[in-house]
């Protein structure tokens, strides 16, 4: 199938490159507008005067690829809530505290210590204002939490989001911007006002209801971690899941079902029909049963929070069920397209977000793989046919997300195949039997009967992902795997999987080009592994030495059993850095990198009498220590703290070395000490 030869998949890609290179280059909004306006002019001149001629001009085709690229950069500008006039950051004063009416647009997953939500400014300091940030609320466990539409009143500064302060660091602060998120207020309940709580949006009345589903269910009995898997499963939230519960769903390689998507969206999509079928029968049936179906889709799409994977979905079915009513016969790959044209001309970030590019490429593998997978055996047995459709969809699938999912999280679940031929043969039953709970609690006649029966099947689910978990061996982690890589691995999937179907030489030829093109990936990484770099890393009240030879590195640090074993800045940087062996020690009291000696002063305080100027002195553990006279004594060359000090030491250290002139590098302000 030559797929570019349909236009929509022509004009989507036109449209996706200009989003990139608005998003990159930051392109002038009102030269593109004007650029759109002229295009589209002499597009309409083209077509009213050469009408029956213009399928045969190429100025035609050329003009209008060009305009759907300019639109793409103007939808991205359009979306770009930053270069409005009224939003708040052209209205801040720095360090200043601001007092600010915001109301709740998203409740996010709690931290240790906060609760999470990203909200939207209504007004600072008395002037009308937009724009989003993320507020950190203390927990209190004597206080709701608060709801979406709530508007609330609070006086604080708005601070800046932490960039990343070690090296290959998820940048969250960069993740946020991509949601046009780029402050943050830290709050209590006790400085926030509620100013009003009605809810006034689809988005709060959705909200609403969940929190009324989760009270009724409650009620009837079920336990934490149940319902947080229905509130997953059914309600697109998995803010309340357990950490150990995700982490063993991410190691099976099943944490796609607890993410709302195209399957869930196909399992509902088969029950609705299925509901409605007796509408046909009725005078205006076709018309009336995909109405009501794309609306209960998209009423469920708002339930689960709009997220990238579950609009996808919908958008996608909504078009498949408009076809059937039209009794139109759909390409697949038409279907796909259009649905990420229409989101993306609305939500042009969403290009940029994990889950929108998991749940399409996760689709194409299913749509061009899976068929010639399912050829190459054909089982006799009904029950053999489908667990062989079950697998092979699996399996192309993860050939889909492989590469973008080795870039984005490192590791591969070895056991993928085992856990979903499982799950997915249940899941339906699973959705469907959730469903029916949800509408009984409801209307308050959900029988013990049927709670804990529901909650046996959730707590089996559970307890057979954490069993195929617990097969570490099998979880491969931290694979370093890079954008280049990514690009090249899809270029060789597309020509494998074309050169079965065509069986063409120009797509081995692809294939192969993919392939070399991997191997000099594979060459150049290998060479930049020959460096050398001495680390002192930022790690909260423990200290972190690193020195990479080549493709190892030794650490020195103070971690102990349990922070070791949840810590990620070591893995990191053996990820980023492509590093094959780590090993680790103490924390050593004299470095020596190249010809710099780096001297280790801790809470004891010691460096007097010593038989060599060290070049570099780290401070580390707070020491009670005059900086004054152990620069005027050593005379090195800098000082370094890290984040193991209090900061108020750090702070003072900082004053003395402007006084003496000499550089003070903290790693809880500046991020980790490179020495190269």
């Amino acid at each position: 199938m030559k797929l570019l030869n349909f236009n929509i998949i022509k004009l989507t890609f036109c449209l996706i490159l200009g989003i990139i290179l608005a998003h990159y280059l930051k392109l002038n909004q009102k030269l593109f507008l004007f650029t759109t306006t002229v295009l589209l002019f002499a597009i309409g001149i083209l077509w009213f005067v050469l009408k029956n001629k213009i399928n045969r001009l190429p100025i035609f085709g050329t003009l209008v690829y060009l305009c759907m690229f300019c639109i793409g950069v103007n939808a991205y500008n359009i979306n770009e809530e930053k270069s409005r006039t009224t939003h708040y950051t052209n209205q801040i004063i720095k360090n200043d505290n601001s007092q600010i009416i915001f109301k709740v647009n998203e409740r996010l997953k709690p931290d240790l210590y906060n609760e999470k939500y990203i909200v939207e400014i209504n007004s600072l300091n008395g002037k009308s204002a937009s724009g989003k940030i993320l507020i950190n609320i203390k927990h209190d466990s004597l206080k709701t939490p608060l709801g979406v539409d709530d508007i609330l009143y609070t006086t604080a500064t708005l601070n800046n989001i932490q960039k990343p302060l070690n090296p290959h660091q998820f940048d969250y602060s960069k993740y946020l911007e991509l949601k046009q998120v780029y402050h943050q207020l830290y709050l209590t309940h006790n400085n926030i006002f509620l100013l009003d709580n009605s809810k006034s949006t689809i988005y709060g009345l959705a909200d609403k209801l969940r929190a009324t589903i989760n009270i009724k269910l409650t009620e009837a009995g079920f336990k934490k971690d149940v319902l947080s898997i229905i509130n997953a499963l059914l309600l697109g939230q998995r803010q309340s899941i357990d950490k150990s519960i995700y982490n063993n769903y991410v190691n099976a390689g099943t944490i796609h079902i607890l993410a709302v998507s195209g399957l869930h969206v196909g399992i509902l999509l088969w029950i609705l029909n299925f509901i409605f079928r007796p509408l046909l029968y009725l005078k205006r049936g076709n018309v009336l049963r995909p109405l009501v179906i794309i609306t209960l889709l998209w009423s469920f799409a708002v339930i689960a929070g709009l997220s990238p994977s579950v609009t996808r979905a919908v958008t996608m079915f909504s078009i498949i069920s408009i076809a059937m009513h039209y009794k139109r016969p759909t390409n697949i790959y038409n279907t796909l397209i259009i649905s990420a044209f229409v989101i993306l001309l609305f939500k042009p970030t969403f290009l940029f977000e994990v889950g929108f590019q998991l749940s399409y490429l996760a689709v194409f593998g299913i749509v061009s793989i899976q068929p010639m997978l399912y050829k190459l055996w054909r089982p006799k047995f009904l029950v053999s046919d489908k667990l062989w459709q079950i697998f092979t969809v699996t399996l192309a699938a993860q050939i889909g997300v492989v590469p973008i999912s080795l870039f984005y999280f490192h590791q591969f679940p070895g056991l993928f195949f085992i856990s979903n031929l499982v799950v997915i043969p249940f899941l339906s039953l699973i959705l469907g039997f959730g469903l029916l709970v949800i509408i009984l609690a409801l209307l308050g006649g959900l029988h013990s009967i049927i709670v804990e029966t529901y909650s046996f099947i959730i707590n089996s689910l559970n307890g057979f992902i954490a069993w195929i978990a617990q097969f570490e061996d099998f979880l491969l982690k931290d694979i370093p795997f890079t954008l280049l890589q990514v690009l090249l691995a899809y270029l060789i999937t597309i020509g494998i999987t074309q050169t079965f179907k065509e069986k063409t030489f120009k797509w081995l030829a692809i294939c192969f080009v993919g392939i070399i093109g991997f191997q000099i990936v594979m060459i150049r990484i290998k060479h930049q592994r020959q460096s050398e770099a001495f680390l002192v890393f930022n790690k909260s009240r423990f200290s972190m030495v690193g020195h990479k030879q080549n493709d190892q590195l030794l650490v020195h640090h103070n971690l102990n059993s349990e922070k070791r074993s949840s810590d990620n800045v070591i893995s990191n940087y053996k990820v980023g850095e492509s590093i094959s062996e780590v090993i680790e020690d103490s924390i050593q009291p004299i470095y020596q990198f190249k010809n710099k000696k780096i001297l280790i002063v801790d809470s004891v305080g010691v460096y007097e009498n010593l038989s060599f100027k060290p070049e570099l002195v780290l401070l580390r553990n707070s020491p009670k220590i005059n900086l004054n006279r152990l620069i005027d004594s050593l005379k090195p060359e800098m000082i370094i703290a890290d984040a193991s000090n209090y900061k108020s030491y750090a702070n003072r250290w900082m004053l003395t070395c402007e006084g003496k002139k000499i550089p003070f590098h903290y790693t809880n302000e500046k991020g980790a000490f490179i020495l190269k």
